[in-house]
């Protein structure tokens, strides 16, 4: 059966968002049942325009689960320098309040980024941009409220491809 054929309550649906995970990292509830509501909706209006986005990026959960999944990287500090041992000193929910009014007030804008060059194999040199933490938070809760939709297009959703990959990985 095509994955278009299934219903929006599908068992395939529901474990995507319920083991929608970051090594360790279990997503909230609620954060679940915003991705479960874009998820469905998208799947069930394919030709849907999502006109009001903006406001769930800077809900304090979602910024919260999006400190959590880059805080889980443990990426480069950017331009600005700024590691998260400063962030907690500073404290992650004052960090997180000013991210989000700045991005409720609409005068958020991206740093720049920081370009560090890193050795390939061959001798020369890679280039590679480090976005600030800030900048890297918000793209984070971006990615947590578009991926749903995007995924709800895709023939064969991404969880699907990974198990399959990891069967195919573990036969071997």
């Amino acid at each position: 059966m095509l994955v278009e054929e299934r219903g929006l309550s599908s068992r395939q649906t529901q474990y995507v968002v319920r083991t929608w995970r970051l090594g360790n990292l279990l997503t909230p509830i609620r954060v679940q049942k915003l991705q479960m509501a874009l998820h469905a909706k998208a799947k069930a209006e394919a030709g849907y325009r999502f006109y009001a986005l903006y406001d769930k990026i800077y809900r304090e959960d979602v910024l919260a689960r999006a400190y959590a999944q880059c805080r889980s990287n443990r990426g480069a500090p950017g331009v600005d320098r700024q590691d998260f041992a400063e962030i907690e000193a500073y404290g992650v929910q004052k960090w997180l309040g000013e991210l989000a009014l700045a991005l409720r007030q609409e005068s958020y804008r991206p740093d720049p980024i920081r370009r560090v060059f890193i050795p390939k194999a061959n001798g020369k040199l890679r280039p590679l941009g480090i976005s600030t933490l800030r900048d890297r938070v918000c793209m984070t809760a971006a990615m947590l409220v578009l991926e749903p939709i995007f995924e709800a297009d895709r023939a064969t959703p991404k969880i699907c491809i990974e198990h399959r990959l990891d069967a195919d990985l573990s036969s071997r």
